[in-house]
């Protein structure tokens, strides 16, 4: 970890009324990434409340939302990120076969046309740096506007989070290995 993590005590009151607003949230614990933002806490604070709306409030249930953060987690090998939403997606239902699909950089097999749309949409961000006119057209058509633009917006903000736990080398829990190579 090449960043110092505050604790509590070691906060200034904008940080300290940053970090305790993610405990009263949904989350109910502080995003590790946070820690690292409230050395900005003006962007923690914006920061911390769109992951909380792209986690907890967009249009897709959770198996849904985590296909476009396993897949922008994969594309960073944000091995933090990858184990802590391996786990989300589980919990959400997600099936096992499409996560190891996506860990092995392998295209999933979907029987869900949104979960493909979803998969494609996020791969294309990430490998293309944007959706070519068919796929743009396809994804309004079983999305909608709201839909695409909130898979946008979990591509867009769990790449910043990729990038802040990959630059300040967030370390695994105890005992946990990364399962991305």
């Amino acid at each position: 970890m090449r960043l110092k993590l505050l604790s509590p005590g070691e906060m200034s009151a904008d940080q300290r009324q940053t970090y305790d607003e993610s405990i009263a949230s949904k989350r109910g614990s502080p995003p590790p990434p946070m820690m690292a933002w409230l050395n900005s806490p003006e962007m923690a604070r914006h920061a911390t409340r769109l992951g909380a709306f792209l986690r907890y409030d967009t249009v897709f249930p959770a198996a849904l939302s985590e296909i476009a953060i396993l897949v922008t987690a994969r594309h960073w090998t944000a091995h933090y990120e990858w184990y802590a939403h391996k786990r989300l997606a589980l919990a959400g239902g997600l099936d096992i076969k499409i996560i190891e699909d996506i860990r092995d950089r392998r295209t999933p097999d979907f029987a869900d046309p949104k979960a493909q749309m979803i998969y494609d949409v996020a791969k294309s961000l990430h490998e293309g740096h944007g959706l070519t006119n068919s796929l743009y057209a396809e994804a309004i058509a079983l999305l909608g506007e709201r839909g695409l633009v909130e898979i946008i917006g979990l591509c867009g903000y769990y790449t910043m989070v990729s990038m802040t736990l990959n630059a300040f080398e967030f370390d695994l829990p105890e005992g946990e290995v990364s399962e991305l190579k």
